[in-house]
Protein backbone atom coordinates (compact mmCIF):
# COMPACT_ATOMS: atom_id res chain seq x y z
CA UNK A 1 0.00 0.00 0.00
CA UNK A 2 1.50 3.54 -1.20
CA UNK A 3 0.20 6.81 0.03
CA UNK A 4 0.25 9.95 -2.74
CA UNK A 5 -1.16 12.42 -2.35
CA UNK A 6 -1.62 15.62 -4.50
CA UNK A 7 2.31 16.54 -6.03
CA UNK A 8 3.62 13.61 -4.75
CA UNK A 9 5.40 10.95 -6.45
CA UNK A 10 6.00 7.51 -6.27
CA UNK A 11 9.16 5.75 -4.94
CA UNK A 12 10.46 2.13 -4.66
CA UNK A 13 10.68 0.34 -1.41
CA UNK A 14 7.96 -0.65 1.18
CA UNK A 15 5.00 1.01 0.21
CA UNK A 16 2.95 0.49 3.03
CA UNK A 17 5.04 2.89 5.26
CA UNK A 18 6.56 5.09 3.13
CA UNK A 19 5.19 8.22 1.39
CA UNK A 20 7.16 10.38 -1.17
CA UNK A 21 6.11 14.18 -1.31
CA UNK A 22 8.09 16.38 -3.86
CA UNK A 23 8.70 19.98 -2.46
CA UNK A 24 8.38 22.67 -4.33
CA UNK A 25 12.12 22.92 -4.85
CA UNK A 26 11.67 19.83 -6.78
CA UNK A 27 13.25 17.00 -4.07
CA UNK A 28 11.70 14.30 -3.45
CA UNK A 29 11.00 13.17 -0.03
CA UNK A 30 10.67 9.80 1.92
CA UNK A 31 9.44 9.24 4.87
CA UNK A 32 8.20 6.71 7.21
CA UNK A 33 4.01 6.51 8.06
CA UNK A 34 3.46 5.83 11.79
CA UNK A 35 2.23 2.36 12.33
CA UNK A 36 -0.83 1.19 14.26
CA UNK A 37 1.23 0.17 17.52
CA UNK A 38 2.79 3.47 17.72
CA UNK A 39 -0.20 5.05 17.09
CA UNK A 40 -1.59 3.35 19.86
CA UNK A 41 1.32 3.62 22.41
CA UNK A 42 0.71 7.44 21.76
CA UNK A 43 -3.06 6.82 22.47
CA UNK A 44 -2.24 4.43 25.32
CA UNK A 45 0.63 7.16 27.20
CA UNK A 46 -2.05 10.37 26.27
CA UNK A 47 -5.02 8.43 28.14
CA UNK A 48 -2.94 7.66 30.74
CA UNK A 49 -2.32 11.81 31.55
CA UNK A 50 -5.95 12.47 31.01
CA UNK A 51 -7.25 9.71 33.47
CA UNK A 52 -4.57 11.38 36.03
CA UNK A 53 -6.30 14.77 35.41
CA UNK A 54 -9.37 13.81 35.67
CA UNK A 55 -9.37 12.09 38.98
CA UNK A 56 -7.08 15.39 40.24
CA UNK A 57 -9.33 17.59 39.09
CA UNK A 58 -12.71 15.55 39.76
CA UNK A 59 -11.69 14.62 43.61
CA UNK A 60 -10.90 18.80 43.87
CA UNK A 61 -14.41 19.50 42.67
CA UNK A 62 -16.23 16.82 45.13
CA UNK A 63 -14.41 18.47 48.16
CA UNK A 64 -15.16 21.97 46.97
CA UNK A 65 -18.91 21.19 46.18
CA UNK A 66 -19.07 19.49 49.73
CA UNK A 67 -17.37 22.54 51.53
CA UNK A 68 -20.13 24.92 49.57
CA UNK A 69 -22.79 22.72 49.90
CA UNK A 70 -24.38 23.97 52.89
CA UNK A 71 -24.50 27.66 51.79
CA UNK A 72 -25.47 27.03 48.56
CA UNK A 73 -27.90 23.96 47.74
CA UNK A 74 -27.56 24.96 44.00
CA UNK A 75 -23.50 23.80 43.70
CA UNK A 76 -24.17 20.49 43.25
CA UNK A 77 -25.75 21.06 39.87
CA UNK A 78 -23.50 23.75 38.81
CA UNK A 79 -20.96 21.58 39.78
CA UNK A 80 -22.13 18.70 38.01
CA UNK A 81 -22.38 21.01 34.93
CA UNK A 82 -19.20 22.34 35.07
CA UNK A 83 -17.19 18.86 35.35
CA UNK A 84 -19.38 17.76 32.24
CA UNK A 85 -17.61 20.83 30.31
CA UNK A 86 -14.29 19.78 31.50
CA UNK A 87 -14.49 16.20 30.54
CA UNK A 88 -15.45 16.97 27.22
CA UNK A 89 -12.99 19.68 26.79
CA UNK A 90 -10.25 17.71 28.89
CA UNK A 91 -10.87 14.52 26.10
CA UNK A 92 -11.24 16.56 22.61
CA UNK A 93 -9.63 19.60 23.53
CA UNK A 94 -6.48 17.97 25.23
CA UNK A 95 -5.25 16.63 21.78
CA UNK A 96 -5.88 20.06 19.70
CA UNK A 97 -4.27 21.67 21.87
CA UNK A 98 -1.57 19.85 22.45
CA UNK A 99 -0.93 19.09 18.51
CA UNK A 100 -1.27 22.94 18.18
CA UNK A 101 0.83 24.52 20.23
CA UNK A 102 3.29 21.47 19.62
CA UNK A 103 3.18 21.43 16.16
CA UNK A 104 1.49 18.17 15.51
CA UNK A 105 2.26 16.32 18.89
CA UNK A 106 0.76 15.34 22.11
CA UNK A 107 2.65 14.35 25.12
CA UNK A 108 1.99 10.72 23.85
CA UNK A 109 2.91 11.15 19.99
CA UNK A 110 5.94 13.38 21.58
CA UNK A 111 7.03 10.12 23.98
CA UNK A 112 6.78 7.58 20.89
CA UNK A 113 8.35 9.77 18.23
CA UNK A 114 5.67 10.32 16.14
CA UNK A 115 3.83 13.52 14.60
CA UNK A 116 0.66 14.40 12.73
CA UNK A 117 1.01 16.52 9.14
CA UNK A 118 -0.70 17.43 6.24
CA UNK A 119 -0.34 15.13 3.07
CA UNK A 120 1.18 18.08 1.80
CA UNK A 121 3.93 17.85 4.07
CA UNK A 122 2.97 20.60 5.84
CA UNK A 123 1.82 21.29 10.06
CA UNK A 124 -2.00 21.18 10.44
CA UNK A 125 -3.78 24.51 10.64
CA UNK A 126 -5.26 24.93 14.49
CA UNK A 127 -8.75 24.77 12.58
CA UNK A 128 -7.75 21.20 11.04
CA UNK A 129 -6.47 20.04 14.20
CA UNK A 130 -9.95 20.80 15.82
CA UNK A 131 -11.58 19.12 13.35
CA UNK A 132 -9.31 16.41 13.09
CA UNK A 133 -9.85 15.50 17.09
CA UNK A 134 -13.73 16.30 17.23
CA UNK A 135 -13.76 13.39 14.73
CA UNK A 136 -12.68 11.38 17.57
CA UNK A 137 -16.74 10.90 18.81
CA UNK A 138 -16.90 9.30 15.87
CA UNK A 139 -14.00 7.19 16.22
CA UNK A 140 -14.68 5.99 19.33
CA UNK A 141 -17.28 4.27 18.29
CA UNK A 142 -18.52 1.65 19.29
CA UNK A 143 -16.01 1.31 22.31
CA UNK A 144 -12.58 2.16 22.63
CA UNK A 145 -11.87 3.52 18.70
CA UNK A 146 -13.60 0.27 17.21
CA UNK A 147 -14.48 2.72 14.18
CA UNK A 148 -11.35 4.13 14.01
CA UNK A 149 -8.90 1.27 14.34
CA UNK A 150 -10.94 -0.48 11.52
CA UNK A 151 -10.45 2.64 9.27
CA UNK A 152 -6.67 2.88 9.91
CA UNK A 153 -6.41 -1.25 8.99
CA UNK A 154 -8.60 -0.10 5.82
CA UNK A 155 -7.33 3.14 4.38
CA UNK A 156 -4.12 3.81 2.95
CA UNK A 157 -1.53 5.64 5.61
CA UNK A 158 -3.04 4.19 8.59
CA UNK A 159 -6.03 6.84 8.47
CA UNK A 160 -8.21 7.36 10.99
CA UNK A 161 -11.83 9.13 10.16
CA UNK A 162 -10.41 12.09 11.28
CA UNK A 163 -7.50 12.08 9.23
CA UNK A 164 -9.48 11.31 6.50
CA UNK A 165 -11.79 14.22 7.10
CA UNK A 166 -8.94 17.12 7.17
CA UNK A 167 -6.17 15.29 4.87
CA UNK A 168 -3.84 14.25 7.51
CA UNK A 169 -1.06 11.53 8.40
CA UNK A 170 0.67 10.76 11.05
CA UNK A 171 4.17 10.23 10.54
CA UNK A 172 7.37 9.02 12.23
CA UNK A 173 9.57 12.22 14.21
CA UNK A 174 13.13 13.04 13.01
CA UNK A 175 14.44 15.97 14.52
CA UNK A 176 18.04 18.40 14.33
CA UNK A 177 19.08 15.87 16.69
CA UNK A 178 19.56 13.71 13.91
CA UNK A 179 21.51 16.38 12.15
CA UNK A 180 25.69 15.41 12.16
CA UNK A 181 28.12 17.29 10.03
CA UNK A 182 28.17 14.94 6.81
CA UNK A 183 32.00 16.10 5.69
CA UNK A 184 31.62 13.85 2.39
CA UNK A 185 29.90 16.29 0.68
CA UNK A 186 30.88 16.46 -2.78
CA UNK A 187 31.51 19.78 -5.31
CA UNK A 188 29.92 22.84 -4.66
CA UNK A 189 27.07 23.63 -6.67
CA UNK A 190 25.88 26.98 -7.90
CA UNK A 191 23.08 28.03 -5.84
CA UNK A 192 19.69 29.05 -7.42
CA UNK A 193 19.77 32.49 -6.47
CA UNK A 194 20.09 34.12 -9.99
CA UNK A 195 20.04 37.40 -8.38
CA UNK A 196 22.78 37.75 -6.17
CA UNK A 197 25.26 40.09 -7.12
CA UNK A 198 26.80 40.82 -3.38
CA UNK A 199 28.53 38.72 -0.34
CA UNK A 200 26.05 37.31 1.37
CA UNK A 201 28.90 37.29 4.37
CA UNK A 202 29.33 33.47 5.04
CA UNK A 203 32.80 34.01 6.02
CA UNK A 204 31.44 35.25 8.80
CA UNK A 205 29.90 32.41 10.46
CA UNK A 206 31.34 30.64 12.94
CA UNK A 207 32.74 26.86 12.54
CA UNK A 208 29.83 25.58 14.17
CA UNK A 209 27.41 27.57 12.22
CA UNK A 210 28.97 26.54 9.17
CA UNK A 211 28.97 22.89 9.82
CA UNK A 212 25.64 23.39 11.02
CA UNK A 213 24.36 24.52 7.90
CA UNK A 214 26.17 21.77 5.67
CA UNK A 215 24.82 19.19 7.99
CA UNK A 216 21.24 20.49 7.94
CA UNK A 217 21.99 20.67 4.04
CA UNK A 218 23.47 17.29 3.98
CA UNK A 219 20.98 15.51 5.68
CA UNK A 220 17.85 17.17 4.77
CA UNK A 221 16.65 14.77 2.32
CA UNK A 222 16.15 12.09 4.75
CA UNK A 223 13.47 14.54 7.06
CA UNK A 224 9.88 14.63 6.96
CA UNK A 225 8.68 17.97 5.36
CA UNK A 226 7.38 19.81 8.20
CA UNK A 227 10.16 19.01 10.34
CA UNK A 228 12.62 19.86 7.18
CA UNK A 229 10.92 23.36 6.89
CA UNK A 230 11.07 24.04 10.42
CA UNK A 231 14.69 22.97 11.29
CA UNK A 232 15.74 25.31 7.87
CA UNK A 233 13.87 28.26 9.84
CA UNK A 234 15.42 27.52 12.53
CA UNK A 235 19.09 27.50 10.83
CA UNK A 236 18.37 30.16 9.18
CA UNK A 237 17.51 32.33 12.41
CA UNK A 238 20.55 31.23 14.05
CA UNK A 239 22.82 32.58 11.54
CA UNK A 240 20.90 35.71 9.59
CA UNK A 241 22.72 38.27 12.27
CA UNK A 242 25.84 37.74 10.37
CA UNK A 243 24.18 37.63 7.12
CA UNK A 244 24.09 40.88 4.54
CA UNK A 245 20.69 40.10 2.84
CA UNK A 246 19.31 41.49 0.15
CA UNK A 247 16.32 43.85 0.27
CA UNK A 248 13.91 41.45 -1.60
CA UNK A 249 14.39 38.13 0.35
CA UNK A 250 11.51 36.31 -1.87
CA UNK A 251 13.22 32.68 -1.21
CA UNK A 252 13.12 30.56 1.07
CA UNK A 253 15.05 29.78 4.42
CA UNK A 254 16.59 26.44 2.69
CA UNK A 255 17.78 28.35 -0.52
CA UNK A 256 19.24 30.78 1.21
CA UNK A 257 21.55 28.02 3.49
CA UNK A 258 21.95 26.77 0.08
CA UNK A 259 23.58 30.04 -0.92
CA UNK A 260 25.24 30.45 2.07
CA UNK A 261 26.98 27.44 1.99
CA UNK A 262 27.76 27.66 -1.82
CA UNK A 263 29.45 31.01 -0.94
CA UNK A 264 31.11 29.48 1.92
CA UNK A 265 32.31 26.69 0.37
CA UNK A 266 33.98 28.51 -2.75
CA UNK A 267 35.51 30.83 -0.10
CA UNK A 268 37.41 27.41 0.79
CA UNK A 269 35.59 27.52 4.31
CA UNK A 270 34.59 24.50 3.96
CA UNK A 271 36.07 21.01 2.64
Amino acid sequence: MSTNPPNAGTAPGPAADQLTIETPEQTSLDFAIAGIGSRFLALSLDVLIQIAIGLGVGIGMIMLSAAIAAISPKVGMWASAIMLIFYFLLYFGYYAFFEIIWNGQTPGKRKAGIRVIKDSGRPLTPAESIGRNLMRIVDWMPFFYGVGIACAFLTKGNKRLGDLVVGSLVVREASLADLKPAWQAGPAEAPPLANLTAPLGAHNLSPEEGTLVESFLGRRAALEPSVRFRIADEVFRKIQPKLTLPPDRQYSAEKWLEAVAYERRSLGGYS
